[in-house]
């Protein structure tokens, strides 16, 4: 293994949960020159870690983790204390400062987003995950050239406790994540969204500047003043333990309200219908009125096992909740249309959670509530927007901060209109912001981040026993979603606590999973080896089993036996 790779591995917590990634190249331009080539590198510089295997590497070492990765931290920022320095010689990552992967770098010309590759489509998505290297063979055994750029990433969207006491570095790194996937549009967000994550971008830019050694050494009051509120946003999709747990819970908390609910289907016109409507346990009750509550309901359905979408618009106060929720011959598609914030965020968490199999009495819900709140928070326009400084103005740069598609709404505008209407949308959203430290705006975007419609679900084109066209099949950290590959809409879920097991036909490449009540879902995938797939199945049940009771290190013989196979 390269002997960067082990370093960086090294001052990472939960390195299970990384791989190394081919850089995607854009298949409509031609083949570049060697000076493109080098540029488009200095590029991928910036998105995080390159992995470069030289001639004095340990090349051929297999597999990519280590029980040994186990060092210790800096009470301060929580950078690791073990000395490097030896390992690199005069290597710009061995001056003695790990830290250094704990420091964001801001994106200096809007050039280096034009050489970029952005998908347009959810196939071009789809391809990217082509380049994931087997975490089981040696970079040699998968022709990795010598002096080959390689892409350092999270492959798996299922983080384990993360802790900014001892995580800068897996905290900025996944920041820079989060960051390029949207400036790169290979996850969508809404314009509000945008200038919210532009604000981020901007504060945190600001304060990395201004990071010093005289900041580095007051960071002992920082950590303390938000280390509450940092604890209740350790970032695990399935929710932690907080300081707001429900106490003792004799009954399951229950939601009643009116609710507007809609059945989309094709040639209607019939619109939204108000109900009321209960939550209880994993399940909604739809009545008349409040009056016939104590009868049957109109409709009921359960969401254990849905997909649930967020559609939101603040500027519009429109707050729906798409839900897809399997059925025989499919998935049933109810949108539910709530009055306020408040109300979208308890019935939003109830969702979720019942879609995971969880009532409100689990204790992750108060976190769930006051998350959606805050991410909405965020994106509200001050209606009393402050005189910003013209210094400031001009530092901006905010064609770094937003994603080319922003931009274009814009072409036939003068440029400095652009610049000039784009900053003032971007600082009016940074007064919500601003009083942010460095590792809590950067916590609040990786929040931000997974609370986005399309994130943690890595897509590949595959075709279904049965199937005549190419589809898409979704991986995410608790199921498989057979998807439509033009529109992306989900036309079936299968969960993996209802999966019995999974194999590979390694001869004709087909995976089979196996689920309870006798499902069997196969198929091929048509441009990428079956062993990528199979390694994230295998990869999100390992990180399901980790435990916070658990100790540091690693079972890699469970990693290996769950995501090797027989090749």
């Amino acid at each position: 293994m390269n002997c960067l790779l082990i370093w960086i591995l090294t001052y990472i917590r939960h390195p299970e949960e990384l791989s190394l990634l081919k850089k995607p190249r854009d298949p409509t331009k031609k083949k570049k020159k060697k000076l493109d080539d080098q540029s488009e590198d200095e590029a991928l510089e910036l998105e995080g870690p390159l992995i470069t295997p030289g001639s004095g590497s340990i090349y051929s070492s297999p597999g990519l983790y280590s029980k040994t990765m186990t060092p210790t931290y800096d009470a301060h920022d929580g950078s690791p204390l073990s000395p490097t320095s030896a390992w690199f010689g005069d290597s710009a990552l061995s001056e003695g400062n790990p830290g250094i992967l704990a420091v964001s770098q801001p994106i200096t010309s809007p050039e280096i987003l034009a050489k970029m590759f952005k998908p347009q489509a959810l196939l071009d998505k789809a391809k990217i995950n082509q380049g994931w290297l087997d975490s089981s063979r040696s970079l040699m055994e998968q022709d990795v050239k010598e002096n080959e750029a390689l892409l350092l990433r999270f492959k798996y969207y299922s983080f384990f406790d993360l802790n900014p006491k001892y995580d800068a570095i897996r905290i900025n790194q996944l920041y820079e994540q989060a960051k390029w996937a949207i400036l790169l549009e290979e996850i969508e967000c809404t314009e509000e969204e945008m200038m919210m994550f532009a604000a981020l971008q901007y504060h945190i830019n600001k304060l990395s500047i201004m990071t010093s050694e005289n900041h580095l050494n007051n960071s002992d009051k920082e950590v303390d003043e938000v280390d509450a509120a940092l604890s209740d946003l350790e970032i695990t999709l399935e929710g932690g333990k907080t300081s707001t747990i429900l106490g003792d819970i004799t009954s399951i908390p229950e939601l009643a309200d009116y609710i507007k609910v809609f059945k989309p289907k094709k040639l209607t016109l019939k619109g939204y219908k108000q109900y009321w409507c209960t939550f209880k346990d994993t399940s909604i009750s739809c009545y008349k009125s409040k009056e016939e509550s104590s009868g049957t309901p109109a409709h009921q359905m359960n969401l254990r096992g849905c997909e649930v979408t967020p559609d939101v618009n603040i500027s519009g106060q429109k707050f729906n909740i798409k839900l897809l929720i399997p059925v025989a011959e499919g998935m049933n598609e109810i949108w539910l249309r709530c009055d306020n914030e408040k109300q979208y965020a308890h019935w939003m968490a109830a969702c979720r959670l019942a879609s995971k199999g969880k009532t409100m009495a689990d204790s992750s819900y108060n976190l769930e509530v006051q998350n959606i709140l805050s991410f909405l928070k965020m994106q509200h326009l001050n209606p009393d927007p402050q005189l910003i400084p013209e210094q400031i103005t001009t530092d901006i740069n905010p064609e770094c901060l937003v994603s080319p598609r922003y931009l274009k709404k814009y072409k036939n505008k003068q440029p400095g209109y652009i610049r000039d209407l784009i900053t003032a949308r971007i600082l009016e959203a940074h007064q919500n912001v601003a009083q942010m430290s460095l590792i809590e705006a950067k916590m609040r975007f990786i929040q931000a981040w997974q609370s986005l419609p399309e994130f943690g679900i890595t897509h590949f084109i595959a075709r279904f026993q049965g199937g005549k066209k190419e589809e898409l099949i979704g991986i995410a950290y608790n199921r498989l979603i057979r998807m439509d590959a033009s529109t992306g809409d989900a036309i079936k879920t299968w969960r993996f606590s209802n999966m019995k097991q999974w194999n590979v036909n390694w001869e004709i490449k087909m995976v089979t999973v196996e689920f309870a009540d006798e499902v069997r879902l196969s198929f091929i995938c048509t441009e990428v080896d079956c062993k990528v797939v199979h390694e994230f199945i295998g990869g999100y049940i390992f990180l399901s089993t980790r435990a916070k009771d658990q100790n540091e290190s690693l079972d890699e013989e469970m990693f290996y036996k769950l995501t090797s196979g027989w090749v």
